[in-house]
């Protein structure tokens, strides 16, 4: 389907959203592709004598494995009271085992080159690395550790840290974000009390600070055991040698408590709830309807997931029609259906306009019913649906990960990993018919749960006859001290092995850098064209590449270059808005566009079959705009009301306040691409006619293509753009960068009632056409550029303030930033600043031997993994361009990293790495937090409002 499915998942830094491919993914198609190749994935299945299920898949397109276990529990396995546990203990395997040390699980992965992670949702735990082939034993070995020995490792202060951490992950995901608690609302209204779905996955505060670990070792023993799991392993491997060492490390794992299959739990609703809810970082309001529908895989599944397309997708759905073209309440309804493994929810979702009444989205509701009743479903409807399965299925299959997830995905729920060809026969069979019974079965008539929030003070808007929600929020507690536990040195009880697992098995040869062969033309109206070839799956991505941007906006009305990518998207001369909508549904394409401030950007992909007609549809978006007047007042209707809803996110208020502070008035980075309210509001159509005709030109363009696609086929394919899109020179402007700061300087941004605080370091530094750009960036990896970073190791890992902490360096034509940044728990904010102080400073004055090692591992051996995906290329082509890089400009980069000395590095952090010179932003509560910077030796500490201008303290008291 275009909407895919997301697995809410609980991941460590970097944020991650995992995709899973599944039902609602693979909304069927009836084309002779699918009939013909099956659209399934090659396994082998076996079981261990302990339970393990084991799958394996074999795909040599790139020297790289992707390991993924995935175990039999999530949140729907906790008890009430003790809620958040799988989460929490997801934390608490990657601390450490009995033979793989503390906090040593990501660094022994980066340091052969791979990346991990792991995540929980209601249904399930996964955990998941992907490396170098030759690092496959390794792997195993460390996945085998945590299953069969681990518990004898925790500890009540390695508990307790994980405790923080995921807390610190709740209040950044949750109670410091707009709309946080919602589901929280909705869940606990529409479940009955004890059902596992009654709570959220990241667990109660009270739950998680009162668990213990005898809880730990008792959920463990529960739900830990190979029975309970299925190890994946996808990618360029020998099958008879990996099954040698799956026996080797898991063979020997004893069997635990057996884990019964859940009874499904659907529920039924008596009577509809209505609650409200005043959302302290809200500023627009938000209405949804929740109803109880059925678990998945089954057949009213399938058509639900149907008629949520139909109501809410598309140019033509009802709630659109209603909620957004005629009655201008909302700019984007959502409705979709999420059927879980014991029961399932159907959700329409529909953040309002700021200042609308939710009575009047209600009732808009209610309108668009009577109208899809009226109109019913057409078989059109189901042919747009369908059109995308295809491209969509090789999407989520694109890499070994991917491959992974399905597997193990169909494995634990069905039991069986080739399941996907009975789902998709299942997809097949929805009908219009279908539809309707579903809509009629669930929704029409039927108790609802529906929730409205609001910005605080405005309770006007809540619909009628809601009663409020009783939403628990964190009170904020006096500043902590640091606090630094004693750990008792004791020797760690070994559980017994047939096997030595105390020394990691050794890693062979790290396969070397082969970089894919690309090429490229200049067309005779001067587009550049970059492309690489590659045959896995028949797809294309592509993108355009426009130079200019936000760099381009009059400041005056600034936000010009951001509503030419929504404009040129609704409809070309030819074709009304449904119309270019229908055409590239039809293709089963994707494609978008998005403004940055360099560049316009459009960016799809398709099936190589359909390569040749998305880039007629291309070369009509590009070349024959509509300029349609009243999609040009809904749009800016809804940018502005993006804007006012950002304005109370501790998170865009930082990013937008921190560029302000560095770049100044005069520099348009100091200002959002979006633009302002009023901005927004002065803009014409012919200030977008004007841009379009002044700056879109070849001549600073560049195409790149990546795919199952000849070079002679895709230039082929851009005829039509080059012989129809005119040259015409275009200057881009360019503006002072002042890059001398002198002073420490602490910046505080008040938002009361902040549960976390937002922290941004940095000052400008270089640009990524600087020779010394790639390694300042090697430079950094050790300081901040990984879990592994100090800055994360001391603020999550050691003290447990943050969900994570990251430095890094920006940069492009134009000189970019250095920035530390993290969000950290509000009483712990002081301490948090003085620590990222102190790490940069000691940074300054080297790192071991140890860590250089470390760090040239961690990106060198990486390189196996960096081509493995037509998305990677597609950046590779575009990194390439973008700065007349070499085709070998990869190979220096290795060349770079591999010849650093503890020398060169030492220069380098003492040249860009000044703790003296920065500026220290600060968005968080005020009235706790601000006072005490007067007392931590800044140059100065200045309280300023979300404008960047300061203010009087006084003035942001209640």
């Amino acid at each position: 389907m275009k909407k895919l499915r997301f697995v809410a998942m609980a991941l460590f830094m970097p944020l991650l959203t995992v995709s899973f491919v599944s039902c609602e993914q693979l909304q069927g198609q009836e084309t002779e592709a699918v009939q013909d190749q099956g659209l399934s994935i090659d396994y082998e299945k076996y079981e261990l004598d302990n339970g393990l299920n084991v799958v394996l898949h074999q795909d040599e397109s790139d020297p790289i494995v992707s390991v993924a276990i995935q175990y039999g529990v999530g949140s729907n396995r906790e008890k009430k009271g003790r809620t958040g546990f799988a989460h929490l203990f997801e934390h608490m395997l990657f601390q450490e085992s009995e033979n793989v040390a503390q906090d040593q699980f990501f660094k022994k992965i980066q340091d052969v080159g791979g990346t991990l992670n792991g995540g929980t949702w209601q249904d399930g735990t996964i955990y998941y690395e992907v490396v170098p082939q030759n690092a496959l034993e390794m792997v195993l070995w460390l996945e085998s550790d945590r299953m069969g020995y681990f518990i004898n490792t925790v500890t009540e202060s390695a508990f307790a840290n994980q405790q923080e951490v995921v807390q610190n992950e709740k209040r950044q995901r949750v109670d410091n974000n707009p709309y946080g608690h919602t589901n929280w609302v909705i869940d606990k209204n529409l479940f009955p009390d004890g059902h596992p779905y009654s709570w959220q996955v990241i667990g109660e505060l009270e739950d998680l600070q009162n668990a213990t670990v005898e809880d730990v070792r008792e959920f463990y023993d529960r739900f830990y055991g190979p029975n309970n799991a299925t190890l994946v392993i996808a990618g360029d491997f020998e099958k008879d040698e990996a099954k040698k060492l799956i026996e080797k490390y898991f063979g020997e794992i004893k069997k635990r408590q057996e884990v019964a299959p859940l009874e499904v739990q659907n529920v039924e609703l008596s009577e509809t709830k209505r609650l409200y809810h005043e959302d302290n970082f809200a500023t627009a309001p938000q209405l949804n309807m929740v109803w109880p529908t059925v678990e998945h895989y089954t057949e009213d599944a399938y058509a639900l997931d149907f008629l949520g397309e139909i109501l809410s997708d598309g140019k033509e759905a009802p709630l659109y029609e209603v909620l957004v073209k005629e009655k201008e309440l909302a700019s984007e309804p959502r409705a979709f259906n999420s059927s879980e493994q014991i029961a399932g929810k159907f959700r329409i979702m529909v953040t309002a306009n700021a200042g609308v009444d939710l009575d009047s989205v209600e009732a808009g509701i209610e309108e668009a019913f009577d109208r899809f009743e009226k109109e019913g479903v057409t078989e059109k409807d189901i042919e747009r649906i369908k059109a995308g399965l295809e491209t969509d299925f090789y999407n989520g299959i694109s890499s070994v990960l991917g491959k992974s997830f399905q597997l193990a995905q169909y494995d634990v729920f069905t039991g069986n990993p080739g399941y996907i060809e009975k789902d998709i026969e299942n997809i097949k069979k929805v009908t219009k018919e279908d539809v309707m019974r579903v809509y009629n079965t669930y929704l029409k008539d039927q108790p609802y749960v529906m929730t409205s929030f609001v910005p605080k003070g405005q309770t006007e808007l809540i619909t009628e006859n809601s009663d409020r929600a009783q939403v628990v929020e964190e009170e904020i507690s006096e500043n902590v001290e640091a606090e630094v536990a004693e750990t008792e040195e004791k020797e760690i009880e070994k559980t017994p092995s047939k096997i030595d697992r105390s020394t990691p098995p050794a890693v062979g040869e790290t396969p070397g850098l082969n970089v894919p062969k690309s090429w490229n033309v200049e067309l005779e109206n001067e587009l550049e064209v970059y492309g690489i070839e590659q045959n896995e799956l028949p797809l294309v991505n592509f993108s355009l590449v426009i130079e200019g941007g936000h760099l381009l906006d009059d400041l005056s009305k600034n936000g010009v270059a951001n509503l030419m990518t929504d404009i040129l998207m609704e409809g070309t001369a030819n074709k009304t808005p449904a119309e270019l909508e229908e055409a590239i549904d039809l293709l089963g394409a994707n494609i978008f566009m998005y403004t940055t401030n360099e560049s316009i950007v459009i960016r799809g992909n398709t099936l190589t079959r359909n390569f040749e007609e998305t880039m007629e549809i291309i070369e009509e978006i590009l070349l024959e705009p509509r300029w349609d007047e009243e999609e040009l007042a809904r749009i800016k209707t809804s940018t502005i009301n993006s804007i006012k809803r950002n304005e109370a996110n501790p998170n865009v208020i930082a990013g937008q306040v921190y560029d302000k502070l560095l770049y100044g008035e005069n520099h348009p980075f100091a200002y959002p691409t979006s633009g302002t309210v009023e901005s927004v509001e002065a803009i014409t159509m012919q200030d977008l006619k004007d841009f379009y005709n002044n700056y879109f030109s070849p001549t600073v363009s560049r195409f790149h293509v990546v795919g199952d696609i000849s070079k002679e086929k895709a230039v082929e394919a851009l005829d039509d753009i080059k012989d129809n899109w005119e040259p015409k020179e275009v200057t881009i402007p360019e503006f002072e960068v002042v890059t001398n700061r002198d002073k420490a300087s602490l910046y505080f941004v008040d938002v009361p009632g902040a549960k976390q605080s937002v922290i941004n370091i940095g000052y400008l530094a270089l640009p990524r056409t600087s020779e010394d750009f790639f390694p300042a960036e090697v430079m950094n990896y050790k300081l901040g550029g990984s879990f592994s970073g100090n800055v994360n190791l001391v603020l999550r890992e050691e003290k447990g303030y943050t969900y994570g902490a990251r430095t890094g360096f920006s940069g492009s034509k134009i000189p970019g930033t250095f920035t530390a940044a993290s969000s950290v728990r509000t009483n712990a904010t002081g301490e948090s600043v003085g620590i990222f102080k102190d790490e940069i400073a000691k940074y300054r004055e080297g790192i071991t031997p140890e860590d250089l090692e470390f760090t040239k591992n961690a990106l060198i051996k990486s390189n196996a993994r960096r081509f493995e995906t037509q998305g990677s290329l597609l950046g590779m082509l575009q990194e390439m361009s973008a700065y007349d890089l070499p085709v070998d400009y990869i190979e220096k980069e290795e060349e770079i990293i591999r010849n650093m000395t503890l020398e060169q590095h030492k220069e380098l952090a003492q040249k860009y790495l000044d703790e003296s010179k920065m500026a220290y932003l600060v968005v968080g509560d005020a009235a706790t937090q601000f006072e005490q910077f007067k007392d931590m030796n800044f140059d100065e500490v200045k309280l300023i409002n979300k404008k960047g201008e300061e203010v009087e303290f006084t003035e942001l008291k209640p």
